[in-house]
């Protein structure tokens, strides 16, 4: 390379840290970064080269320990559908309560809040909210059942070393050999409801308006009044029965001052939690997101007791009926189980590709991609090696360990089409890469500066949101962007490897946290994926490389800029 070009492309590199620093987007072709108009000693071109993508399977992973979990469920017109159950362990907000005497049990109320938004609030305080993270059709109802469960949901593996946590899997499996048993998680029934949908509707707490004397205040047709004592957003809150009129006496109230209800480890033990089953009594339902975290998820047990009041004399004065309540938070070990209806996926074809790629969250599938596979034509009409020819195109090997910039990459992306021969809507707006060997982010999502709190407007730069027809927000998807520059920047200037990524579907592009495989992938090396996969019950199909659709099937573009000669 002559001295003048080296001059220019160190000239290049300034000029591209002056606008870098500036500019909040990745560089385009004839975008403001380097174009003929600020560049006149520079050419702007660009290449696509070859990448290889097939289809990988979703085996088993860890469900507990999640920071949300799923629950519900949903069918997929390609896919099949999926059931998600959830058996939780609940913990007292105190220990060693006092509850006085001649208890009598009110009523027990479980309490599970949506994640939702205020959008709305008129001037008598009441709101209108809208829910999200819910999948599927909301209208159409599922069976929802609460039962006790038996089933002990220990903190270490015994197997192992002592401070190895227990995983528990979403087939159902604690280890190679054990299962939880589902007769143990069927204890006894508490709530059953055979048209369950969720609602949007603002939930207002009511109570008996009472008089000077304390007894309520009847209207003209002797019905008591009620007033709104309370606001909570929308939740799954229903009311749980009290089996024999004894169930809960015999589980709470009758363990005051017992080892019970003294400590978290003797209490977990006694009472081992919740499980919610769900089952579809059609072919439709929806699947939804437990915001387990919410001060206000919690099982609340309502009662009345005796309270003797002595005065400071000793004399006894008159007894007193006092209302009190027990809670209990899902604070222990929760854990998703998944039930699966779904159809075949091929097995990838690791040598050739896939003509397409199967996406598709929970134990469901996922793409790898590896690019630069494959040949193209040199300079000289030579098939070579298209990583080979990348590294050549861009850098000049100065034989000594040390490289010398040919040209530089602007931008660098993959376009992923959805295949709407196969698809029929519903597709998930966001899908995630990630580096399949290390198993985390590429560096371009750390550089990524987009940040958001709603998951639909957060690493836009990087992982662009799916482009719908019409930009209508339930129309047909067209394809994803995902820009990948600075890891090929990495591969030419750092000498990085050139490693798997893995493709998958996610609800929350700011979740990228992983959970364990059951069974590691000998073939890829894969051992875990990210949570916002395992949160995404959806699904899409996007075109590969081996696709016969030579316009949608998946490319590596790369803009970029060099020296004229």
């Amino acid at each position: 390379m002559s001295k003048k070009n080296l001059q220019n492309i160190a000239l290049l590199a300034i000029i591209l840290a002056g606008f870098i620093s500036c500019e909040k987007d990745f560089a385009n072709i004839d975008s403001d970064v380097v174009n003929s108009d600020n560049a006149t000693n520079f050419g702007t071109d660009f290449i696509k080269l070859p990448v290889r993508t097939y289809n990988k399977k979703i085996t088993p992973f860890q469900t507990n320990g999640l920071p949300i979990n799923l629950f519900g469920f949903y069918s997929d017109d390609v896919y099949g559908s999926s059931t998600v159950n959830f058996v939780g362990q609940m913990t007292p907000t105190a220990y060693n309560p006092s509850f006085g005497d001649n208890v009598v049990l009110d009523s027990v109320v479980l309490t599970i809040p949506y994640f939702s938004v205020n959008t709305e609030t008129d001037e008598d305080g009441n709101k209108t909210y809208e829910i999200d993270s819910i999948f599927g059709n909301i209208e159409a109802p599922i069976r929802l059942s609460v039962y006790k469960s038996n089933y002990f949901l220990r903190d270490f593996n015994p197997d192992l070393e002592f401070d190895e946590t227990q995983k528990y899997y979403s087939n159902g499996s604690t280890s190679s050999t054990d299962a939880i048993s589902t007769s143990e998680l069927e204890g006894q029934l508490l709530y059953q409801n055979d048209d369950f949908t969720p609602s949007a509707d603002e939930i207002k707490l009511t109570k008996v308006e009472l008089d000077e004397n304390g007894d309520p205040v009847l209207d003209e047709d002797d019905n008591p009044v009620t007033y709104i004592s309370g606001r909570q957003a929308p939740a799954i809150r229903v009311l749980l029965d009290n089996p024999n009129d004894t169930f809960w006496q015999e589980l709470i109230f009758d363990k005051e001052g017992e080892p019970e209800l003294s400590n978290q480890n003797n209490f977990v033990n006694h009472f081992r939690g919740l499980y919610l089953k769900a089952e579809n009594i059609g072919t439709e339902g929806s699947m939804m997101m437990l915001n387990l975290a919410s001060t206000n998820t919690n099982i609340t047990i309502y009662y009345t007791s005796d309270i003797d009041n002595d005065d400071d004399t000793g004399t006894d004065t008159e007894i007193e009926t006092e209302a009190g309540q027990f809670v209990m938070n899902f604070s222990g070990n929760g854990v998703s189980l998944y039930n699966n209806n779904f159809i075949t996926i091929p097995d990838g074809d690791t040598v050739n590709g896939d003509a397409n790629i199967y996406l598709k969250g929970g134990e469901g599938s996922m793409g790898i991609v590896e690019l630069f596979k494959g040949t193209v034509e040199d300079e000289t009409g030579t098939e070579v090696d298209a990583f080979e020819y990348f590294k050549n195109y861009f850098r000049e090997d100065n034989g000594d360990g040390t490289f010398t910039q040919k040209r530089l990459i602007n931008e660098a992306f993959l376009e992923f089409y959805v295949n709407q021969d196969i698809m029929e809507g519903k597709e998930p707006d966001r899908i995630y890469i990630f580096d399949a060997e290390s198993e985390t982010a590429l560096v371009d999502y750390f550089l990524d500066q987009s940040v958001s709190n709603t998951q639909i407007n957060a690493k836009i730069l990087h992982l662009e949101p799916l482009r719908r027809v019409d930009d209508e927000p339930n129309g047909e998807g067209i394809k994803y962007k995902i820009r990948i520059t600075e890891h090929l920047n990495n591969i030419i200037v750092r000498d990085s490897s050139n490693v798997k990524l893995g493709l998958a579907v996610t609800t929350n592009v700011n979740t990228i946290a992983n959970y364990p495989l059951k069974n590691e992938d000998d073939e890829d090396g894969i051992s875990s994926i990210p949570a916002g996969t395992i949160l995404s019950p959806r699904g899409t199909v996007l075109y590969g490389n081996n696709s016969p659709n030579e316009e949608k099937k998946v490319k590596l573009t790369i803009y970029y800029t060099e020296p004229d000669n």
